[in-house]
């Protein structure tokens, strides 16, 4: 087990620094000078050329990706062009909102996913498992930002049951305001949190109903489920002890492929509902051409989502030693 552990984190380094090359080779080809956004448009040649040569934009592509590497190794993700402020700092105080966003998403889709492919394979073939199944299509196949204008228009403009914009407190402070005896904190984050984290992780948890269906379909045809009926067992524990526990191996590494999914899906979520996450941080920083705050936001997606398959690949390995043999 330790080998794997150790297999695995080697593998992280090269994909680390692949990451790195992509991302900022990648965004030197946005369209427009960052210098002249800066400047503005009544801005001379001379005083653009002499902004490039200050943030070394003139410099060759190579020179320019060692200066990023060696600064990265320091710690230094640059500054912000706009925000005149430390790109590390800035990326700071939003991720956690964005982290927040994508974890409810994800429970939310795991527990209506899980719940509904379940319910599905037990009633296999009846109008129930058909219906559930059409649920789950609609699930897929409606946009992220349509369904999330939808869930406004609802629950926030007719019924004015949920706030449509806007976060409350981070909900480790909201719990610990509740903690203290003031309840109305901790509901007040949760009801901010209910429609964009719904919306986020209602294409998840389709597609996680329907990975889960087809494989409790085929585990319930094995034979240990058979004999653990011969023995008595009542129906929802064999479901749940044998069935369910066998047949969410092969969902654990889609529900970590989610999850990276989610990160990157909450840009627009958080436009939508006003999130201050990184979502939103990555649309403003892409219209003011604000390179450095860029490329820092596109590396701190990218690394989580190779934090988040590594996870997945260890905690598969505990589910399933096999893995850790190949």
């Amino acid at each position: 087990m330790h080998a794997y552990i150790l297999r695995r984190l080697l593998l992280l380094v090269p994909t680390a620094a692949g990451m790195v090359v992509i991302t900022f080779s990648l965004l030197l080809l946005i369209p427009g000078d960052p210098a002249a956004v800066v400047l503005g448009q009544e801005a001379s040649g001379t005083d653009i050329a002499n902004l490039r040569a200050t943030l070394g934009l003139d410099l060759p592509w190579g020179t320019q990706l060692a200066r990023y590497f060696a600064a990265l190794l320091r710690g230094d993700m640059g500054r912000s062009l706009f925000q005149n402020e430390a790109v590390s700092t800035i990326i700071a105080a939003r991720i956690g909102a964005t982290l927040e966003l994508a974890a409810a998403a994800l429970i939310i889709s795991i527990l209506i996913g899980v719940s509904l492919g379940v319910l599905a394979a037990m009633r296999q073939g009846t109008k129930v498992d058909t219906g559930l199944m059409l649920l789950a299509q609609l699930g897929v196949s409606i946009p992220v930002y349509w369904l999330g204008i939808l869930l406004m228009l609802a629950f926030s403009v007719k019924l004015g049951w949920l706030p449509a914009i806007g976060r409350g407190e981070p909900l480790g402070s909201a719990f610990l305001a509740a903690l203290s005896g003031r309840p109305a904190v901790l509901a007040d984050a949760l009801a901010h949190l209910v429609l964009p984290a719904f919306a986020l992780g209602a294409n998840s948890a389709a597609i996680i109903s329907r990975l889960v269906r087809t494989s409790m379909i085929e585990i319930l045809q094995e034979d240990f489920v058979r004999t653990a009926y011969a023995k008595g067992l009542r129906r929802w524990r064999v479901m749940v002890r044998h069935a369910l526990r066998n047949a969410l191996l092969p969902v654990i590494s889609v529900i970590g492929l989610r999850f990276g999914l989610l990160l990157g899906g909450a840009v627009l979520t958080e436009s939508i509902f006003g999130w201050p996450g990184l979502g939103q941080l990555t649309i403003a920083a892409i219209s003011q051409r604000d390179l450095p705050l860029v490329q820092g936001v596109t590396l701190c997606f990218a690394m989580m989502f190779a934090l988040v398959n590594l996870v997945v690949d260890l905690t598969y390995s505990l589910v399933d030693p096999r893995v850790r043999v190949a």
